[in-house]
């Protein structure tokens, strides 16, 4: 195959280049059927229990996702100015396309349960129009403080805020909805600052920035990886090679995705910032082996052979290895992580397919006299040489210290791991100076909360939840759950019950109680459907049939630690104080399907990476021929995991979806630099039988290629880092993080080891 693929480069270059241009054009044409899927609750499978009842929750109760407005005045919200401006607002929000308008929970259209005449209630609107007394104002306040239903919700409790919770059709019309809600607030407002949050636009806005980002900062990596390329190199028409590699590989992957049925979800939007890098490496060290050996052999034909049949064992197992790191996601119980995985592994393919024909393919056409001077730069007393001559020296004289040096990084390591907490939220892939990260830390700090979970208990029998054991049990759990700090309110039957009563004693709160008979509570419930009650907020409490009742759970955070928590604090409740016979509770809502696909995310990303490690250790041992070989390339892969993982241990991070995903791309990128460095050293030693020659040549021109590929793509994806979008940050981060420690692993460690344990690693030629 390397014959194959090396001659029909050199021999056929027109051939080639139009095969891979055709390709190109067809997966490029397939750009404008893109779908796009930024919804994280796809991260679970369609068939998914979790998400299942999470939708059967929803049409039972007739549920929506929504948005929540809030303004805050440290003066106090609550004056007729502002209360008819959130009027006004509320009134016109209401006729925004995909706006449920009759759910819309602001003080204009929601119940104010009341006492009337000889003995009655009268449920009546608690704002039907503009106002325009103070007195009015405060009556406003004090009747929402005196409802625990709306009490955390349309107001804080010191008067300083107020909210709106604006229920939308579908999640994908979040962003959309938010921004004609931030154009009606901008409207009237008076100087004030309206917070807009919730989290179904949270994930819907980062679809949008998504591509935004990707649109930049895939092309600004393109742009620094070109230049570096240039500095190095200093022949525009060699580096244009790699670039064309990298594009291909990124348009082949992505059209295949489309063409195959896939939508882009947030992963797989990644796809094209995980290549760039991975499909430049085998092209620098193509170029690399090309540019030190041109002037030996001053002949393209014969110096690409000798690169190709130099670099093809190693190229191929790097690659081999990293297909392998990346399709062992496909093994993950998250969709859009196996198909990120499969795509990726899929670009790696093309791209080491690219790099062994297209490099060449296009050097050939490149006139000898272009290339007059290529190879003759003194990089040898380069920077690079330099770096490369300081590190021989220090792996040299200190091979010893290295290797306890590493040691004791890897128990300090080991000690970080165990300090990682699994989280992730949302509305945490935005920086913390973003509107939306702002508005949902206002709001949550001032409201209930803006993240809502919701409790179903459920039953056989119809009309079990009139049962007086069974309201008081609900009515137990929430004052079980209202100790927890991230709960803000709970809302729910026994509430209803208990507002109308306390309506009907004339206010009096020794009455707001649950009756001790069903009779009594049918007869209450009944009351507040005849009083003009709105029958659509009673049944979004409870099924029609009285067989289901709905606990809301109102957070204040939507971290998945938080929401775990919460979760965990009402089961162990449940299961010291069980439900009455016949009942059984069960979770929904959006913050619980987010904590059920990261357990599924983090357990399956563990399985993979421990799979890939393994596979890829039998594969080092396959091609060195070697189990002690095997294990010492896999050093720089096991220390850099480590020492990354370990560091974000230690300040605290959360391991998050980027961050599991990113130890996919730890293993390619460590491995390549082992692989190379062990693979020529070895060859070295064989021709010059002499150790110390070995030695001194490893570190010139192979730890230039290494120190090219470091640089490359540590530098690369820096514009990643200025992102407004934490995953890209972390990505940017990752990369150089990976790049410099694997380096520094690989151009100090392994050069240690092999002069400590030469006489074992290198047995004399025969």
């Amino acid at each position: 195959m390397k014959r194959i693929l090396t001659e029909l480069a050199i021999k056929k270059p027109w051939a080639v280049i139009g095969i891979a241009l055709a390709i190109t054009i067809f997966f490029g044409l397939q750009f404008p059927k893109i779908k796009i899927d930024t919804d994280p609750e796809n991260m679970l499978p369609a068939d998914e229990p979790a998400r299942l009842f999470h939708h059967m929750t929803t049409e039972d109760f007739t549920l929506y996702d929504f948005i929540a407005v809030g303004v805050v005045y440290e003066d106090g919200a609550f004056k007729p100015d502002i209360l008819n401006r959130i009027y006004n607002i509320s009134s016109e929000l209401e006729d925004i396309d995909g706006v449920i308008a009759e759910d819309v929970l602001a003080p204009n259209n929601v119940d104010d349960i009341k006492q009337g005449s000889g003995g009655s209630i009268v449920i009546g609107t608690l704002m039907e129009d503009e106002i325009e007394t103070q007195e009015e104002a405060d009556y406003i306040f004090s009747r929402i403080m005196d409802n625990p239903m709306l009490r955390g919700k349309l107001a804080s409790k010191d008067g300083k805020a107020i909210a709106l919770f604006v229920p939308i059709e579908s999640k994908d019309k979040s962003a959309y909805v938010a921004s004609e809600i931030y154009k009606i607030t901008e409207k009237y407002s008076k100087g004030e600052t309206y917070y807009i949050a919730g989290l179904p636009m949270a994930e819907d806005s980062f679809g949008a920035e998504m591509f935004s980002q990707m649109a930049f900062s895939a092309p600004a990596a393109m742009l620094i990886i070109f230049l570096l390329l240039l500095l190095f190199f200093r022949k525009v028409k060699i580096i244009l090679a790699p670039m064309v590699v990298a594009m291909m590989s990124v348009i082949w992957s992505m059209g295949l995705l489309i063409v195959t049925g896939n939508t882009v979800h947030i992963m797989s939007s990644m796809i094209p910032i995980f290549l760039i890098p991975i499909s430049v490496l085998n092209s620098i060290h193509i170029i690399s082996e090309f540019h030190d050996n041109y002037k030996k052999y001053n002949n393209k034909a014969e110096t690409f052979r000798h690169s190709l049949n130099t670099l093809f064992m190693p190229m191929l197992f790097t690659s081999l290895t990293t297909v392998a790191g990346f399709i062992s996601l496909a093994l993950t119980p998250i969709p859009p992580v196996q198909v990120f995985g499969i795509f990726v592994a899929f670009g790696i393919g093309v791209a080491w397919l690219l790099s062994l024909t297209l490099n060449p393919a296009l050097s050939t056409l490149i006139s000898e006299k272009t290339l007059s001077n290529f190879g003759a730069s003194d990089d040898k007393h380069g920077i690079l040489a330099k770096i490369m001559h300081l590190f021989r020296n220090v792996s040299r004289k200190y091979s010893k210290a290295i290797i306890v040096a590493s040691v004791v990084i890897m128990i300090v390591a080991g000690y970080g791991l165990t300090l990682i907490i699994v989280n992730d939220n949302p509305v945490r892939w935005f920086k913390k100076s973003h509107p939306i990260r702002i508005a949902d830390r206002v709001m949550n700090d001032h409201l209930a909360g803006t993240y809502m979970n919701y409790l179903v208990f459920e039953s056989d029998e119809q009309d079990r939840m009139k049962s007086p054991e069974v309201v008081k049990y609900i009515e137990s759990v929430q004052k079980e759950l209202s100790k927890n700090p991230t709960v803000g309110a709970t809302t729910g039957l026994p509430d209803i019950i208990k507002k109308i009563r306390y309506g009907l004693f004339e206010a009096d709160s020794s009455e707001a109680f649950i009756p001790d008979t069903k009779d009594e509570i049918a007869q209450l419930l009944f009351v507040f459907e005849m009083s003009g009650g709105d029958s659509d907020d009673l049944f979004k409490m409870v099924t029609s049939d009285y067989d289901k009742v709905n606990l809301w759970v109102q957070l204040k955070s939507g971290d998945n630690v938080a929401v775990q928590e919460v979760v965990s604090h009402a089961d162990a409740f449940m299961a010291d104080n069980p439900p009455p016979d016949g009942v059984h509770a069960q979770w929904a809502g959006l913050p619980y399907i987010n904590i059920i696909w990261q357990e599924k995310m983090v357990a399956g990303m563990r399985d993979s990476l421990m799979g890939s490690y393994i596979v890829v250790l039998i594969m080092m041992i396959f091609l060195f021929r070697s189990f002690l070989w095997g294990l010492v390339s896999m050093l720089p892969l096991t220390i850099t995991v480590m020492a990354i993982y370990a560091f974000i241990g230690y300040i605290g991070k959360p391991y998050d979806m980027p961050v599991a995903v990113l130890s996919s791309l730890t293993l390619g990128l460590s491995i390549d630099f082992a692989i190379h460095f062990i693979q020529r050293i070895r060859e070295l030693q064989k021709k010059t039988n002499d150790f110390s020659k070995s030695f001194h040549e490893i570190f010139e021109g192979v730890g230039r290629a290494i120190s090219r590929n470091v640089l490359v793509i540590a530098i690369g994806f820096i514009p990643m880092m200025f992102s407004t979008l934490v995953p890209y940050i972390t990505v940017g981060t990752f990369f150089l993080a990976i790049m410099i420690v694997s380096g520094l692993v690989t151009m100090l460690l392994l050069p240690a080891i092999s002069n400590v344990f030469q006489k074992s690693l290198f047995p004399k030629n025969k």
